[in-house]
């Protein structure tokens, strides 16, 4: 037994962009670094934190609103 060869999955509307899975690369952060990069090369965090205003004032702006979504 073991698992078969598959094609990596492409994504309909980038063809640029290519997910494979690989069932041996195991991880103990449940896969959350991919997520991570994936977010930091597409800017969505960053994206997304520009649509908010941010009207914290003094010292409640330790973190930008990117981080705190993120």
């Amino acid at each position: 037994m073991g698992e078969g060869k598959k094609d990596a999955l492409r994504v309909i509307f980038d063809n640029k962009l290519k997910l494979e899975f690989h069932g041996v690369k195991i991880t103990s952060d449940t896969g959350l670094s991919a997520y991570r990069e994936m977010d930091d090369a597409c800017g969505l965090t960053e994206m997304t934190a520009n649509e908010f205003t941010d009207n914290r004032i003094g010292k409640n702006t330790q973190n930008s609103l990117a981080v705190l979504l993120r």
